[in-house]
C-alpha cells in the first residue's frame, strides 16, 4: 500500500510562489512516475506536470516557465515549484504516482492565488 501526502499549500498574492511537497511512502517510489494534478471549481482534474523514474519531466502548457517539477530518491519526495502564481492557477493540487498502470492518488492541497 502506498501513501502519498501533500503539503504547501495556501494562500498567495498573485505574482506569488509556492513550494508543494508529496511524500510517498513505501518503496517503489524511485521506479515510479509522479505527477501533479489539478482540480478548479467546477472544472475537470487536469495534468500540471510530471517527471518519470528516469528524470524526464513534462508540463502542462499553461504551466511551462512557470512550476518546475523534481523529485528526490531517497526522501520519496516530488516537488512542485510554482512561480509568477496567478488567479487561474487556484485549485486543489494532488500529487499522484504510476507505477505501470498502477496509480495512487494522495488527498490534495489547496492553493488559492488571490489579492
Amino acid at each position: 500500500q502506498v501513501q502519498l501526502v501533500e503539503s504547501g499549500g495556501g494562500l498567495v498574492q498573485p505574482g506569488g510562489s509556492l513550494r508543494l511537497s508529496c511524500v510517498a511512502s513505501g518503496t517503489i517510489f524511485r521506479v515510479s512516475d509522479m505527477g501533479w494534478y489539478r482540480q478548479a471549481p467546477q472544472k475537470a482534474r487536469e495534468l500540471v506536470a510530471v517527471i518519470t523514474s528516469g528524470g524526464s519531466t513534462n508540463y502542462a502548457d499553461s504551466v511551462k516557465g512557470r512550476f518546475t517539477i523534481s523529485r528526490d530518491n531517497v526522501k520519496n519526495t516530488v516537488l512542485l515549484q510554482m512561480n509568477s502564481l496567478n488567479p487561474e492557477d487556484t485549485a486543489i493540487y494532488y500529487c499522484n504516482l504510476n507505477l505501470y498502470g498502477l496509480v495512487y492518488w494522495g488527498k490534495g492541497t489547496l492553493v488559492t492565488v488571490s489579492d
